[in-house]
């Protein structure tokens, strides 16, 4: 098993240095879901929430956590980011969101954790402005989907994890 590369020799936190590390094409897939009462997501799927356009605010926001997410994860690095996709599937049967996030960079270290980001703040919007109807709903399975890029190269869920 590899040592975390967040502490150095003498066990202290650290920001990797990703300085000699090749400018290469990141990609990272998350994903996760928000499970709710089915009058909530007809609710969402109708328009008639109070608050307005839920999933088009949550996809913003969505946008604007993996714009931020060095200043909420320590040790992250500021990335320019250049594409930020969330999208959202329905799922009437177990009554769900699944929210998709695609980060993408050039540079010198992956893009996980903005990915992460994005997916749970997007889940967590769609929380905050329906929890006045259903203060039930979970939030779950948020995860790494699929990364590319850099040296540890192409990983994909379920392909030997």
């Amino acid at each position: 098993m590899s040592k975390l590369t967040h502490f150095d020799e003498q066990g202290q936190a650290h920001m990797v240095d990703v300085g000699a590390k090749d400018h290469t094409h990141r990609v990272a897939l998350t994903s996760g879901h928000i499970r709710m009462q089915a009058d909530t997501l007809k609710l969402i799927e109708e328009g008639g929430h109070k608050k307005g356009d839920v999933l088009g605010i949550a996809r913003v926001a969505g946008i604007m956590a993996a714009k931020r997410t060095p200043d909420l994860i320590p040790l992250c690095h500021p990335l320019a980011l250049t594409r930020i996709a969330i999208d959202f599937d329905i799922d009437h049967e177990n009554n769900l969101i699944r929210c998709h996030a695609r980060v993408e960079t050039r540079g010198q270290t992956g893009v996980e954790m903005e990915a992460l980001c994005a997916t749970q703040v997007a889940l967590l919007t769609i929380y905050d402005m329906c929890k006045a109807v259903d203060r039930g709903m979970i939030i779950s399975e948020v995860r790494l989907e699929e990364k590319s890029g850099g040296k540890s190269g192409h990983w994909k869920r379920g392909d030997a994890d």
